[in-house]
Formats: C-alpha cells, sequence, structure tokens
C-alpha cells in the first residue's frame, strides 16, 4: 500500500466508525421521505405527459418491494414487471398521486430537469381539472449545499455503487485494497454538490458523454459510512453498503495486510454488485398487468454480515 494511504491508516482519528452496523430504518416522517423520493426522482425518475402527465420510477427487480412500499407511502400507483429486462416500475398517473408526490418533494428535488419536467408536463397542463388542482402552486428546486438529510440517499438508490477494487502493485510485491463509492450521471451538476460533500472527484467518459464521481480515499470512505449509517439505504444496494463497510473495518484494522484478512476482503468483493444494472428507459413497453404484491422478494441483511 502506497505511503499516503498508510499514513492515513495511522491518523487514529479515523478510527471511529464502529464495527457494528446501525438497525436498519427506513423514513418514518413525511419530511424525510419527501427528501428520499426527491433524491430517487432526481436518480430513475421521470414526469412525462402523453394523454395525461405521469410519474414513472424504475427499480431493479429485486428492489420490487421497495417500489411498494413506496407505493403504499403515497397511498397512489401500480407497479408493473418492464418486459425483457430485469426491472419494475412504479407508475403514478392519477391527479391526486402526482399532486401528493410534487407537494412531498417541493423544495427537495435539486435536479434542474426534474423541476423543469414538472413545470412543463404537469403544473402547465392545461385541462381544467388540473388548473384548479395547481392553481397558485410554485414549485422550486433545493439549492442548500448540506446533504445531511435523505435526498443522498434516495439518489444513491438510484445511481450509485459500492466498488472493492484489489491493485496488483507488482513492483511493490502487494495488493492495495481501495473502496470507491461511484456515482454514474449525464450531467455534472448535482456530482458537484456530492464532491463538495464528501471530497473525492468527477470525471467524464468522452465515448459514453457521461460524468462519474469517484471517491477511493479513506477519509472520504469514512464520510460515506457515517452518512450511510445515518440515512439508510432501502434498496438491495443496502446490503452491498454493508459489504462495503465491513471491507472498511477489516482495513482500518488492518486486516488487509494478512493473507487471511485479504482473503476476507476478496471474498467480500465476489459477493457484490451481483445483480444486472443494465440502464432502463422510462418509456419501456410494459407488461399488462401489475406484480403480485404478495410476493415478497428479499432485501434482508445476509447472515455472513450480521453482528451477532
Amino acid at each position: 500500500m502506497d505511503e499516503r494511504t498508510s499514513e492515513t491508516l495511522r491518523n487514529k482519528s479515523i478510527k471511529n466508525i464502529s464495527i457494528h452496523s446501525p438497525i436498519h430504518l427506513r423514513p418514518t416522517n413525511d419530511n424525510d421521505f419527501g427528501y428520499y423520493l426527491a433524491g430517487l426522482i432526481d436518480g430513475d425518475g421521470h414526469f412525462s405527459k402523453k394523454e395525461s402527465p405521469q410519474l414513472v420510477i424504475v427499480f431493479n427487480e429485486k428492489d420490487a418491494s421497495l417500489a411498494y412500499w413506496i407505493k403504499g407511502k403515497l397511498g397512489y400507483g401500480n407497479v408493473y414487471k418492464v418486459k425483457n429486462k430485469q426491472a419494475v416500475i412504479l407508475v403514478v398517473a392519477k391527479r391526486e398521486g402526482l399532486i401528493k408526490v410534487i407537494k412531498l418533494i417541493n423544495g427537495k428535488t435539486r435536479s434542474q430537469s426534474k423541476c423543469d419536467q414538472i413545470n412543463k408536463n404537469v403544473l402547465s397542463s392545461t385541462s381544467k381539472e388540473w388548473s384548479l388542482a395547481v392553481k397558485d402552486f410554485s414549485f422550486h428546486l433545493n439549492t442548500n449545499s448540506n446533504l445531511n438529510d435523505y435526498w443522498l440517499a434516495g439518489f444513491s438508490d438510484a445511481d450509485a455503487s459500492f466498488q472493492i477494487k484489489l491493485v496488483n502493485q507488482k513492483d511493490k510485491g502487494k495488493i492495495e485494497v481501495r473502496l470507491n463509492f461511484q456515482i454514474d450521471q449525464k450531467q455534472s451538476e448535482l456530482l458537484l454538490v456530492i464532491k463538495r460533500f464528501f471530497g473525492g472527484y468527477i470525471g467524464y467518459r468522452k465515448s459514453q458523454d457521461t460524468y462519474y464521481y469517484g471517491s477511493t480515499s479513506f477519509g472520504s470512505a469514512k464520510k460515506v459510512i457515517e452518512y450511510f449509517d445515518r440515512f439508510h439505504l432501502l434498496s438491495s444496494k443496502h446490503v452491498n453498503f454493508l459489504k462495503w463497510r465491513k471491507a472498511y473495518v477489516l482495513i482500518l484494522n488492518r486486516e488487509h495486510l494478512t493473507d487471511s484478512g485479504l482473503k476476507k476482503i476478496t471474498n467480500i468483493k465476489k459477493t457484490m454488485n451481483s445483480y444486472d444494472t443494465t440502464p432502463v428507459s422510462v418509456d419501456t413497453d410494459l407488461n399488462s398487468t401489475d406484480l403480485n404484491p404478495s410476493d415478497p422478494y428479499d432485501t434482508s441483511v445476509p447472515s455472513d454480515l450480521s453482528d451477532t
């Protein structure tokens, strides 16, 4: 491991992350839920207008239970399986449901494009019923640089990944372990907010015309863990976070410098990010029937990550 990383590990102030992960909790009030929903929509939502306005949010099929939970919290919407994709979508089309969503996320959304979609496709509807329902309603963005709320949890459930990278440094005869928290976006505006909050860097992929936020320093990893220990991920990515967190603790205890510790981290890495992350368009054709809401999707924490 390089000198800079070793110096970080010698800093005692960084070693205050508990080996025990907090009990997994969901937002309990409308304010917290609104921030989470705003982040999720900023990442994987779309307000469209065909015959009438609607909101579509895309989920990996492993997170169908999350889609149903959000539907239950809203009291509106339908969940559909996307044809030929490992994905489901939550569609909110009723006027009362859309108004509830917009009120929940007003002042919490950070994406200018989502704000434009709401103003153009929802609030500017010419129907008499819509005009009366949103009369004198003003929708505005959250421009605060403070991310101490659930917005980033929702945004990360949509677009983030937790990665463990093993770099073989042949010249030094050792393997370096890097923990990377990454978010990919078509624009850099939201990534800049996250960079200011966690540190890290922003890269650009010319071939894909996309930007990505990345953080591989252990100081930034500590900030990431402190955030998600407080504002929990609600998708299956929470399990990947716990594995990533466990690798961080192993590194802080210097176990990565032993063969047995490195093997533990390698085994953790092998079990992460195993689901299909192929992007799904919100305009993808749907199956004609809802998924069965009584069919549970297991998002529990694996036994090998419990602190018993």
